[in-house]
């Protein structure tokens, strides 16, 4: 098993900055990738960014350039650093751990508003 535990969100001006953070516990030696989605009102669930054991990253379009994903090992967390934040990128956003099965967290929710 695999617990993981979303820290960082909150309410943010548009063009700030937010530090998301998942911990993760339990079986950790069995993750080989862990991402960040994020579910909006009425939308589906999409992925935001994901990265591998070997710290290899992807990205949705929408967030290239100004989102980063990182991990240390040494705490066991992953980071999402989100930059020049838009009204659109509003949402819950929700640490995922892929082992033999997938694992959530509670979700975090991020807003972005004036």
């Amino acid at each position: 098993q695999v617990q993981l535990v979303e820290s960082g969100g909150g309410l943010v001006q548009p063009g700030g900055s937010l530090r998301l953070s998942c911990a993760a516990s339990g079986t950790i030696l069995s993750i080989y990738k862990m991402a960040w989605y994020r579910q909006a009102p009425g939308k589906q669930r999409e992925l935001v960014a994901g990265i591998t054991t070997t710290s290899s990253t992807t990205y949705d379009d929408s967030v290239k350039g100004r989102f980063t994903i990182s991990r240390d090992n040494t705490k066991n967390t992953v980071y999402l650093q989100m930059n020049s934040l838009k009204p659109e990128d509003t949402a819950v956003y929700y640490c995922y751990a892929e082992a033999a099965r997938g694992f959530w967290g509670q979700g975090t929710q991020v807003t972005v508003s004036s």
